[in-house]
């Protein structure tokens, strides 16, 4: 096989023209430059690919063998810059995102809608899961970036010296707090030490979350050990049990709030405040960012940074 694939584009083109002339113009080279290379490549193929005709040249029976190959190999060139152009232009494309569903639901989702409506060709992927997964998610290549909230100062050092490529960027401000229904009035006026919720039915989110390591974290540094009631897999099944009476939830305030708002439950007053954790954007350094996971991203950091 020849090396010279610029042999093969102006055989390409003189066969699909017919026409050594017109091939030149669509190339932009001069004739003879056409005619020497279709030589060329016939000298090192060690056949004729074209006939001359009263009307201009034709291929050959061997040049209709190798044009039927070649016009497959140069229409692919052709579909594969097209392809790229519509992406550079955010014409086409794809986004893949990690988040919880705090994340999504209490950050992400409008902008998202946002990016839609300017990007609609751009397709976007989300894959859910808590921060721990996510991280993973992005040290594996299967998300673009995350959108996750904050682990603590101890375990974001840890995550940061584990891969130091990681860039945690804060978006948005967080807050863990307990709630409790009608059942548990008697501590709605009332301070709490943090040694008293050792007594309460706590409900807590299950498995390895950011905000359950945080929370668990938090009340060990005050020596404080809960005996849950209740694990539950989502924040939003804590709010319904506590709605219920079940026990005092801990979740982030997004969840509660507008029961909170309507009086249905209370936040419970601590002495002690529990210290405000972020929403994270978080990106692999070492990794090139695709054009439209860049241009989501800048519509997220106009708002936010």
């Amino acid at each position: 096989m020849t090396n010279n694939l610029e042999y093969y584009k102006v055989f390409y083109h003189v066969a699909k023209c017919g026409s050594i002339t017109l091939a030149a113009q669509e190339l932009n080279i001069s004739q003879p430059a056409v005619s020497q290379q279709i030589k060329q490549l016939e000298s090192l193929l060690g056949t004729s690919l074209f006939r001359r005709t009263g009307r201009g040249i034709k291929l050959t029976g061997e040049g209709e063998i190798l044009f039927r190959y070649v016009s497959k190999g140069y229409e692919q060139f052709e579909l594969g810059e097209q392809r790229l152009s519509q992406i550079l232009r955010l014409d086409a494309g794809e986004v893949r995102i990690g988040a919880s569903d705090m994340t999504l639901r209490f950050f992400l989702l409008p902008y998202l809608e946002k990016f839609h409506e300017r990007y609609p060709g751009i397709k976007v992927s989300v894959t859910n899961g808590p921060t721990p997964e996510t991280l993973k998610y992005l040290s594996d290549d299967v998300i673009d970036f995350g959108i996750v909230s904050s682990i603590g100062n101890a375990t974001r050092k840890e995550s940061e010296e584990e891969d130091t490529s990681l860039r945690f960027r804060n978006v948005r401000d967080i807050e863990d707090i307990f709630i409790a229904g009608r059942r548990f009035t008697s501590y709605k006026n009332h301070m709490l030490d943090l040694k008293e919720l050792e007594h309460l039915p706590m409900i807590i989110l299950e498995g390895q979350t950011s905000t359950g390591r945080y929370i668990e974290d938090f009340l060990a540094k005050n020596s404080v050990t809960i005996h849950p009631e209740f694990a539950l897999a989502t924040s939003d099944m804590i709010v319904q049990f506590a709605l219920r009476n079940l026990g005092v939830g801990c979740v982030v305030r997004d969840f509660a709030k507008e029961y909170i708002d309507s009086g249905v439950l209370f936040e419970l007053r601590l002495k002690q405040m529990i210290p405000k954790r972020h929403m994270c954007v978080v990106t692999d350094e070492k990794r090139p960012m695709s054009v439209a996971a860049s241009k989501l991203l800048e519509l997220i950091f106009e708002e936010n940074i």
